[in-house]
């Protein structure tokens, strides 16, 4: 399957860029750094895991990135409250990381439907 036509994959995608673009100013590198990689790790372990050969390795992989989307949600939740993220921005980042596991979630099932 190619990744580059799933939703999923190009909402996640969109949304790394968008943390990137918005946390650029954020002087603590240990915090920008670790939401950042986070919210890459989505996008691409989406990738990886949907060029692999045997649906369990493409299932590991989605399971990955749904963790880095826990991870991700949980950080901005935390740069929300220190006041390094804006609460709107952090809002819609939030609702996206919400929406992303779902979409995640049904493409496992597709998946393990398939197989």
């Amino acid at each position: 399957m190619n990744f580059e036509k799933l939703e999923v994959w190009k909402r996640a995608a969109r949304l790394s860029a968008d943390v990137y673009k918005k946390t650029a100013y954020l002087k603590d590198f240990g915090f920008r750094d670790q939401l950042t990689r986070s919210s890459l790790s989505v996008p691409s372990n989406i990738a990886e895991g949907m060029t692999r050969e045997s649906n369990k390795e493409r299932l590991r992989f989605l399971d990955i990135s749904r963790s880095s989307l826990a991870e991700a949600r949980t950080q901005i939740y935390i740069g929300i409250d220190i006041s390094y993220i804006d609460k709107n921005i952090g809002a819609q980042w939030i609702n996206e990381t919400i929406e992303l596991s779902k979409m995640l979630t049904a493409l496992k099932s597709k998946i393990k439907f398939d197989s």
